[in-house]
């Protein structure tokens, strides 16, 4: 009997996708957070300046 049957494959391919979400997700938190990071550095600025 194989090891590389349809129940292990499809498990593999199941937690594969999983992590790359996990990734995914991640770094778009992340791009948000240094969005939001950058709008109230440049809020404060112009706020100085004026």
């Amino acid at each position: 009997m194989s090891r590389n049957n349809e129940k292990n494959i499809k498990k593999h391919n199941d937690k594969l996708h999983k992590a790359q979400d996990r990734v995914k997700n991640a770094e778009i938190l992340r791009k948000e957070k240094l969005k939001q990071i950058t709008k109230k550095f440049h809020d404060a600025k112009n706020s100085d300046t004026i």
